[in-house]
């Protein structure tokens, strides 16, 4: 099998909601870019990847150029066994893990494809039936978010990340966190998120003021340094996010004692060759994984829970149901949540079919 062409569309997702976080960052419309690898055997590999502007370093635009410049390792080659690819690519153009996570996906895609076997078997084999699933609550007024996560428990929801530091009131943000427990009552995960927006001072003294509230924190300081010094000033368990980049960070991370959750996102590591060997790295570590990426419609959903479903239960923090948070729908076929939980598709491959046109045009087209 070889790769013959290249198709690349950018395909406008927007949030039901806009999304408020700290140090003046939202979400609410941002370009997913899709591409799709096609074969001279008819077969096509399908990735995604959707950055969420002035957040990590990582950008829509810059996805095409980056697989244009990867083409004539891509174009001729033989997708099946996607490390050996990735291999070369990132040999020929170092960094850029974001534009290659789409490409990886893809190769993921056709290998199991060719197999005739749906992506998990790949990954390790089927083993869980389903995964659970964390509702993030928007960073606005502290009612509003307990009526956000309260329609979500009675949803089935059990775990809920809640956004802090949006207004940069601390006191506030103590009070989110003590009326979102309220709402969901003692039992299920909350844990409140910073995404690298605060300073240490202010995230010490929101743990300290709410640590009679069973909660988490996720990622409140930039560095890894700050957040092992918030861990340690609280005594409350962490979650790393942003600065988990690769196995040296995670590694890191594991050292200072601030990372008893991880987010494991696809366009962070360059894809599922990298994500999944980070999964078995936490996995011995006992580090309890969300298998998720930044942001993105069913594609990104799908590979992701491929991932998720191949990952031992006692791994599995939960995982991210992205389809849910964005309009349209890019795949009519992609996985549905039910009761809090959700199943990777069924099928061969991704087990997705991207609807072209949904996606219109491609902007580029590279053989």
């Amino acid at each position: 099998m070889k790769i013959t062409r290249i198709a690349v569309w950018e395909v406008p997702l927007t949030s039901h909601e806009t999304y408020y976080m700290a140090d003046g960052k939202t979400c609410d419309t941002t370009t997913s870019v899709v591409l799709r690898l096609d074969t001279d055997t008819g077969l096509q590999g399908w990735g995604e990847v959707c950055p969420i502007p002035h957040y990590l370093p990582a950008y829509a635009k810059g996805v095409v150029p980056a697989v244009s410049e990867l083409a004539p390792v891509l174009i001729g080659a033989d997708p099946l066994g996607p490390e050996a690819l990735m291999e070369k690519l990132n040999a020929y153009l170092p960094g850029h893990a974001y534009a290659k996570s789409a490409i990886d996906t893809a190769l993921w895609d056709l290998t199991a494809q060719a197999a005739d076997l749906p992506l998990h078997k790949l990954l390790g084999g089927r083993q869980v039936k389903d995964m659970p699933l964390y509702h993030s609550i928007t960073c606005v007024a502290p009612d509003e978010m307990a009526r956000m996560a309260r329609d979500a428990f009675d949803k089935g929801m059990r775990q809920f990340q809640v956004k802090l530091g949006a207004d940069a009131d601390w006191q506030t943000d103590v009070e989110r966190l003590a009326k979102v427990r309220e709402a969901v009552g003692p039992g299920p995960l909350v844990y409140g998120d910073w995404n690298c927006g605060s300073d240490a001072l202010t995230a010490i003294r929101v743990g300290r003021a709410a640590s009679h509230l069973d909660v988490m924190l996720e990622q409140p300081c930039a560095t890894l340094e700050e957040c092992a010094h918030v861990q340690r000033s609280t005594g409350l368990p962490m979650k790393i996010d942003e600065n988990a980049l690769d196995i040296t960070s995670v590694i890191q991370a594991h050292q200072l004692g601030c990372m008893q959750a991880v987010a494991l996102k696809l366009s962070k590591m360059s894809g599922l060759s990298a994500m999944r060997q980070i999964r078995d790295l936490c996995l011995t570590q006992g580090t309890q994984m969300c298998i998720e990426d930044t942001w993105g419609s069913d594609i990104t959903t799908a590979a992701l829970l491929h991932l998720a479903a191949s990952t031992p239960a006692r791994g599995i923090m939960n995982t991210c149901d992205l389809s849910h948070y964005v309009g349209p729908r890019l795949a009519p076929d992609g996985p549905v949540r039910e009761n809090g939980r959700i199943a990777p598709p069924e099928g061969v491959g991704l087990g997705v079919t991207p609807d072209t046109e949904v996606l219109g045009q491609p902007v580029a087209i590279l053989d």
